[in-house]
């Protein structure tokens, strides 16, 4: 059965029907539907090299050349070029102007589209969508890469899409901090708070971070060699400098406008968003314009104590896709020391909220409506102290007489639990509610009672009434007085 085309391993097969079983190339050629001359002329080549691939069918000599000038293949990458993108068909016919007031002739449309697919993507990126999408799509990223844990270690923020209930009414967009381990993927620490990211809330998550945590399922802790983050203004506070320079870490920004090498605490964030976040009441999802499609009905507080247990219980405990292994058995496995500070109340000073100065009193400081007490203020009642506090559990201060730690003083009635300031502002808001509920109820039944007629007397002496008869006096005029001197 005729063929259209035949490979060489085909080509092959009926050559070799020749050269065994003696068939001629005349017959060959009348079976095949192939001329006498082609089947001679591969017969010529497989003889010469004995091997299929010179069987091969050869390129053309002119493979891959324009026939049509250089300055109508430059014109028509030119046009491509421009921003915004023009059409083929307005190419086209642009050059096909051009060539015609030139005498030559012009290149066919299918030419046209062939010449601008052939542009190279990078530079038809560059020129087309400027220099910050093609430094994303096809510059080399360096990626620091961490040798072990707590060399590396990033922080940054990123609003949530969620809306929660926000204190003073309404509701609130939170934000997000995050300290991410780049050697495990583990969070180290983290804050969410509503407003603008500022050098405090970076403070509290770095302060988080580094401290030693209550729960035995979150064993990070110490100090990094680096702390990498973007150029906010609260990356590169004074505060944060010096925190970092009396703790000996050094601090590395990235390059302005450049999120490629924040990418692992990008992907930490997006796993929030894809698999925590739709699952709470307030949820943004994308495309809404910034809408929830459900009530918001979270506190802070309770989004805080969701993302714990997402961080502590979930992802620092499952298999990462990247290591192969759980952050947290990552962080463990190698058995290593953390680096701590040399005086870790010298870090609370740092990085801790500054309250207003206090003065002792004989049963403690009061501070924020509560009671808190130390024996070691026995021996400054009636000086001024400092007091610094983590807004997340204020069941201890740290106290600090002429910037030198004292001590921890402690609430008794907080410090079997961890309690927000929040809550407590919440708890005492709550309290005077009931006080004033109750005080009206007791005052609205004060007012049914009926009226009291134990002193009332019995008989009351009625006043004579005028009688019609009787002449009603006329007032007194007074008398204009007049002088001589008048």
């Amino acid at each position: 059965m005729p063929r259209a085309k035949y490979s060489a391993e085909d080509r092959a097969v009926l050559l070799r029907r020749h050269l065994d079983e003696g068939i001629p190339l005349s017959r060959l050629a009348a079976e095949s539907g192939i001329a006498i001359r082609t089947i001679r002329h591969w017969m010529s080549r497989y003889r010469a090299e004995g091997t299929v691939a010179s069987l091969e069918r050869l390129p053309r000599s002119d493979r891959g050349k324009r026939t049509i000038p250089q300055e109508l293949i430059d014109a028509v990458e030119g046009l491509a070029l421009r921003r915004p993108a023009p059409t083929a068909a307005f190419i086209h016919r642009r050059i096909t102007g051009i060539a015609l007031a030139r005498g030559i002739p012009g290149p066919s449309y299918s030419t046209v589209r062939a010449l601008m697919a052939g542009i190279d993507p990078g530079l038809r990126t560059l020129a087309q969508k400027g220099d910050a999408a093609y430094r994303d799509t096809f510059e080399l990223v360096y990626r620091r890469t961490a040798a072990r844990p707590n060399e590396q270690w990033q922080a940054d923020h990123t609003l949530l899409d969620i809306e929660v209930a926000n204190p003073k009414g309404g509701t609130a967009r939170p934000w997000l901090t995050v300290v991410l381990d780049d050697y495990s993927r583990a969070v180290a620490g983290y804050t969410v708070f509503i407003g603008a990211p500022n050098a405090h809330q970076t403070a509290l998550a770095l302060h988080q971070a580094i401290r030693g945590k209550a729960n035995p399922s979150w064993p990070l802790m110490g100090l990094p060699d680096v702390l990498y983050s973007d150029h906010g203004v609260d990356f590169t506070s004074t505060r944060l400098e010096r925190v970092c320079l009396d703790t000996h870490i050094q601090l590395i920004h990235s390059r302005p406008g450049v999120p490629q090498g924040r990418g692992k605490i990008e992907r930490f964030y997006r796993t929030v968003t894809t698999e925590l976040l739709p699952h709470l009441p307030g949820y943004i999802p994308h495309g809404t314009r910034g809408r929830p499609t459900s009530t918001p009905e979270l506190t802070l507080q309770q989004l805080d104590r969701i993302l714990e247990t997402f961080i502590v219980s979930e992802y620092n405990h499952r298999r990462h896709s990247s290591t192969r292994q759980a952050p947290v058995q990552r962080w463990s496995a190698s058995g290593f020391i953390p680096r701590m500070p040399a005086h870790p109340d010298d870090l609370d000073l740092l990085l801790l909220t500054v309250a207003t100065a206090r003065k002792v009193q004989r049963d403690g400081i009061q501070f924020a409506s509560t009671r808190y007490v130390s024996p070691v203020l026995a021996a400054y009642v009636g000086e001024q102290v400092t007091v610094r506090y983590d807004p997340r559990d204020i069941g201890e201060i740290r106290v600090y007489f002429n910037d030198m730690f004292l001590c921890r003083a402690i609430a008794p009635e907080l410090a079997t639990e961890a309690i927000t300031l929040d809550q407590l502002r919440d708890a005492r808001a709550h309290r005077k509610r009931e006080l004033k509920h109750q005080l009206r109820e007791r005052r609205s039944l004060a007012d049914a009672l009926p009226a009291d007629t134990r002193y009332a007397p019995t008989t009351t002496e009625a006043l004579p009434a005028p009688s019609e008869s009787s002449p009603i006096p006329k007032p007194v005029q007074q008398k204009l007085r007049t002088y001589e001197t008048d």
